[in-house]
């Protein structure tokens, strides 16, 4: 499926609200588990229903639940029946190709980001949609897959470490969208590297593959600004909420976030203007190299004009042509060619064509 558009005929001629899995369904299995804490006790398993989740809803602990798998809609579909879901956001939640967004609504909030790692062996970046589902006492997280980049918060939360333990739901959505964003400068960090090494290809060599490694970083620059530029959004929004969702407390640190996410989008910005000197620069050298060989071509080209001319005189076979007769014709022709040709190589070096 393409990364930079993704559409799917799944959903034609379906009425809003109709829930449609739409991407790749990356785990066999859905996985869900669930957190209650608060300052004094943690509570943490694994679940096998989704329906072990729901007297979690109104308990005055933050509850967060986590879904791994988007694929089974059924287990969407009961979220959203019992936590009162709006059926539009359960069917952004299963459609992975959505923009990063936040939508308000009257007892929850809807936010929708990617989370982004390098894959090194297919040298490009890999994006997975994470939803939240923001809530007074609770917050649901849906991933397309095991394995996140939140491990660090679950880790704070286990060893009542920071404030986390001791603030509500929505530190805790602050402390997992930190966490991905402090993941973008780890995948800038590769492209980084990345970048430094193709410039010092270049500098030695004008290889096809070294335009193609361009072209390649150029579209993953545009992949990644793609999925960070709408963030700037979603945390000015909730900077600005008036709401109860978002406390006070919570906003200082969702203003210090969107900084992180500016110097993210100026990094960005720096790297596309780095590839694009980098292709002005395979371009310069490869049209430099082009103009030296043109340059040797045409020198040997001019030095042989001379010679060329004397030789297409004297064969033209003449009968009366008096230098035929002459016993050292041969040898002064000779001489003659090569005083012309160290003359030239002379005066071509004088005049530092060569």
């Amino acid at each position: 499926m393409p990364r930079l558009i993704k559409r799917s005929r799944k959903k034609i001629g379906l009425s809003p609200g109709t829930l449609v899995h739409i991407g790749d369904k990356k785990i066999e299995e859905v996985k869900m588990s669930i957190m209650n804490y608060d300052q004094g006790q943690l509570s943490e398993k694994e679940l096998t229903r989704i329906e072990d989740a729901f007297p979690y809803k109104d308990t005055p602990p933050v509850t967060w639940i986590n879904v791994d798998g988007l694929h089974d809609v059924d287990i969407i579909d009961k979220i959203g029946r019992n936590f009162g879901i709006h059926p539009l956001t359960l069917e952004d939640i299963v459609n992975t190709g959505h923009r990063p967004k936040v939508e308000d609504f009257d007892d929850y909030d809807y936010i929708v980001l990617k989370m982004l790692t390098y894959d090194e062996d297919q040298t490009h970046i890999t994006a997975e949609q994470v939803s939240f589902i923001l809530g007074p006492h609770y917050l649901i997280s849906f991933q397309e897959t095991e394995g996140d980049v939140f491990n660090f918060v679950r880790e704070l939360i286990r060893k009542a470490k920071g404030r986390i333990r001791k603030s509500g739901c929505d530190y805790l959505v602050y402390a997992l969208i930190d966490a991905i964003v402090d993941h973008y400068f780890l995948v800038l960090e590769k492209l980084g590297e990345k970048i430094e090494l193709l410039e010092e290809d270049l500098l030695g060599d004008t290889q096809t593959e070294n335009l193609q490694s361009i072209h390649h970083l150029k579209r993953e620059m545009i992949f990644f600004r793609k999925q960070v530029w709408p963030i700037r959004e979603i945390l000015s929004t909730l900077m600005k909420e008036e709401g109860s969702l978002i406390q006070e407390t919570t906003q200082i640190f969702i203003r210090d976030l969107y900084d992180h996410t500016i110097q993210v989008m100026d990094t960005i910005e720096s790297f596309r203007d780095v590839l694009s000197g980098l292709q002005d620069l395979y371009l310069s050298t490869l049209s430099n190299r082009m103009n030296e060989v043109m340059k040797v071509l045409t020198i040997m080209a001019t030095i042989f004009i001379p010679l060329t001319f004397i030789a297409g005189i004297y064969g033209m076979n003449f009968e009366y042509m008096p230098e035929l007769k002459w016993p050292w014709a041969y040898p002064v022709l000779w001489i003659l060619l090569i005083a012309i040709f160290v003359f030239m190589i002379f005066w071509f070096k004088r005049k530092k064509w060569l």
